[in-house]
């Protein structure tokens, strides 16, 4: 796997913040298709990878705080399991406007790293069985493949079992 580590390569503020913490990552880009049902999907299939390791991230409202939950394309985001793995009583999906406030980024391309602020991230636990994730580089057609680990490390996430088919 080719390894970028330059700042500011791809543009967006994924790649800068994993270049700058020295983090190894690939860019894999592709032509997105804006009328595609399923963005996540898309990309696991224009990238060639099993929709079990391109992975979406969503934004929840967990007691009035907003929590990212990180899981497979291909699975739902379980919204009990993700109120149990950041200890509140219950999580519902956040607004889109609100979501797209607190990370700097646009539906569809939400990465969980570089966003503006800083969200208690949990990471689908089903991440850990791969060597390489994809997950959005930061805009819609760009996706950063890097190792859980590496993941985990650059976002501070927890590991939950937080998907559903």
């Amino acid at each position: 796997m080719k390894r970028t580590k330059r700042a500011g390569v791809g543009g967006t503020p994924a790649t800068v913040a994993l270049a700058a913490a020295g983090i190894e990552f690939e860019l894999r880009s592709y032509p997105h298709d804006p009328r595609a049902p399923s963005f996540g999907l898309e990309a696991a299939e224009a990238l060639g990878v099993p929709p079990d390791r391109a992975f979406k991230t969503l934004m929840a409202d967990a007691a009035g705080r907003l929590v990212v939950g990180i899981v497979p394309v291909d699975r739902q985001l379980d919204l009990k399991a993700l109120a149990r793995a950041v200890g509140v009583a219950r999580a519902t999906m956040a607004e889109l406007a609100a979501a797209e406030r607190a990370t700097g980024y646009v539906a569809g391309g939400i990465s969980p790293i570089g966003q503006r602020r800083t969200h208690q991230t949990v990471l689908d636990e089903s991440a850990l069985e791969h060597e390489h994730i994809l997950v959005s580089g930061g805009r819609r057609g760009l996706d950063l493949e890097l190792a859980p680990a590496a993941l985990i490390a650059a976002t501070g996430a927890t590991t939950a079992a937080i998907s559903r088919a």
